[in-house]
């Protein structure tokens, strides 16, 4: 697999997934905020956001197992869109995170404004140490969502989300801590790339486990390595792709801005694969391994 080539400088394919998808989930939060409103408009889908948020397949999946009912506000939409980016991470990893997550999109572009701010400090303010410790948060932030959900029957997760926050926000129904959950993400986006999708993100956490069994991964060909390091600055997760023969870290997000031309000057040197000649694994810091 080949990485991704540009429509036209500046706009790769991915930018416009990126793009599309943000902006689905926008119009389906207008189209759901107006309607609660009574302002129904036919040219706008009423369907609320929970409907089409795969994390709440993950968080129901308890209630519907044991007592045969979804939790509060999650439909069956959310448990096959769960299934869905299941088998995509089976295949290419967490691509959802890299591809379509609108928070995760709209982190990265504030990033590219921090980028132009700080220069090289840029995604690389906390000491390597304590970023790798903070790394391993968002598990924790996982494990009690599912266990507070399964307990309460209700979305308990919804008053903390910042993805809910940021296209609700209008509404006045987002939670207070939603919103300072949002905000905190935001400002530290123009410091770090992604911190919600690095630090606290529990579905990010769930998805980052497919990167040791998914079929496609990110292989870095040593025989043409020039050892230059350019994967590793574009990597958006500060993980070391230039010593990893294929990376498995938790923290990849399968964006694959590391095999593009942009990043690697070798041609096929850091590629998508299902197989490499090599089978020596180095998995990659400072996200370390699960």
């Amino acid at each position: 697999m080949k990485p991704a080539k540009s429509l036209k400088k500046g706009w790769p394919v991915r930018t416009w997934v990126q793009l599309v998808f943000f902006a689905w989930i926008a119009i389906l939060a207008v189209g759901k905020g107006l309607a609660e409103a009574g302002m129904d408009m036919p040219f706008l889908p009423d369907v609320s956001l929970h409907a089409v948020c795969p994390f709440g397949g993950v968080v129901t999946l308890y209630n519907l197992a044991t007592l045969g009912r979804y939790v509060q506000k999650i439909h069956a939409s959310s448990v096959v869109l769960m299934t869905l980016v299941f088998v995509l991470a089976v295949l290419l990893g967490p691509v959802f995170c890299g591809w379509v997550c609108p928070l995760g999109s709209i982190q990265e572009w504030i990033g590219k404004l921090g980028r132009k701010l700080l220069g090289r400090r840029y995604n690389r303010i906390l000491l390597p140490r304590t970023d790798r410790v903070l790394r391993y948060a968002r598990y924790a932030v996982l494990i009690w969502v599912v266990y507070v959900t399964a307990r309460s029957g209700s979305l308990i997760f919804a008053n903390i989300d910042p993805y809910y926050a940021l296209f609700q926000f209008w509404t006045g129904e987002v939670a207070p801590a939603a919103l300072v959950i949002l905000g905190l993400t935001l400002a530290g986006s123009l410091l770090t790339e992604r911190p919600w999708c690095k630090y606290a993100c529990p579905y990010g956490a769930l998805l980052g486990l497919f990167n040791k069994i998914s079929l496609f991964k990110v292989r870095r060909k040593a025989a043409s390595c020039i050892d230059c390091k350019r994967c590793d600055r574009a990597c958006p997760m500060n993980i070391t792709v230039s010593t990893a023969d294929k990376v498995t870290d938790h923290q990849c997000i399968s964006c694959y801005a590391c095999t593009s031309e942009s990043a690697c000057p070798v041609p096929d040197t850091v590629v998508v694969e299902t197989r490499a000649a090599n089978p020596r694994v180095v998995s990659g810091q400072p996200g370390g391994s699960l």
